[in-house]
């Protein structure tokens, strides 16, 4: 599934081509995917304005248009928005095509067909629920303990939990934690403080490295101009059961957390 360092590279990679270019047409491969409002109406209040910016908040992403209102995009879990001149074939499993003035298509490619698309006023009405954006100044350590204060749940479940902290999900949470060299079965709420520093400078440098490498191409998830990231190359433990740990050598085991398949080393991430 894209997380934060996939979806901030399709906000970036994505600014210079659509920035203020109008929006020509919507070619709707797949009804499903348009949430709100209705399509007629989300076709009317689309199609003829111009988008004026573009922003992130957790795994959403935002086109901001000249009429005020805001086009939300969710990738869930296999989307990639892929940019291509009005000429092109569209790329397969495409179910939405946003067309612009400058003869360029935002194809929405989404094998599994659980991506979204909705027209609101307010991001709030969307993101008003979410925790806080792990890299922003205002995510602490002293923030992160008290999310963590009270909450005997895994912390990989915790870290994973979009109304505790915005924009985590499996991949990042077990790199993070194996940086810390937390075992994901700890109890939020058994963190020592030190633990809860180590823990807090492990995601923030987690993410930023995610997001340096364009995001991670594990499955599904392309880059705008078509390309994967290259984020997983680095990773340590997410998605490696039987590979050695990078430290230790120790086989990387893989477990269920809250049906979410986990990745730890045993012996660098022990069970306390």
């Amino acid at each position: 599934m894209p997380e934060l360092p996939e979806v901030e590279t399709v906000k970036n990679e994505l600014s210079p081509y659509v920035i203020g270019r109008r929006i020509t047409g919507v070619t709707l491969l797949w009804e499903g995917m348009v949430r709100q409002p209705f399509l007629a109406e989300f076709r009317s209040h689309t199609i003829g304005q111009k988008i004026t910016g573009i922003s992130r908040h957790g795994k959403y992403l935002f086109l901001s248009l000249s009429s005020g209102d805001l086009l939300n995009i969710h990738l869930k879990m296999t989307g990639s928005l892929i940019i291509g001149q009005e000429s092109a074939e569209p790329p397969s499993y495409t179910r939405a095509i946003i067309h612009l003035d400058n003869d360029t298509n935002i194809f929405f490619r989404d094998p599994r067909k659980f991506g979204i698309m909705r027209l609101v006023k307010d991001k709030n009405s969307i993101v008003g629920k979410l925790g806080p954006e792990p890299l922003g100044a205002d995510f602490t350590p002293q923030l992160l303990g008290r999310l963590l204060g009270k909450r005997t749940a895994p912390i990989k479940a915790l870290l994973c939990d979009q109304n505790l902290i915005a924009g985590i999900g499996n991949m990042y949470a077990d790199e993070a934690l194996f940086a810390a060299k937390i075992h994901p079965l700890r109890p939020g709420n058994s963190l020592s403080p030190e633990e809860i520093k180590r823990l807090h400078s492990a995601i923030r440098r987690v993410l930023r490295a995610g997001i340096s490498k364009k995001g991670a191409s594990t499955n599904t998830y392309f880059r705008p101009d078509g390309t994967r990231g290259t984020a997983h190359d680095e990773f340590k433990v997410a998605h490696a059961r039987g590979k050695s740990c990078p430290v230790c050598g120790t086989p990387i085991e893989r477990i269920a957390v809250r049906h979410r398949g986990t990745y730890f080393c045993p012996k660098c991430q022990p069970a306390l």
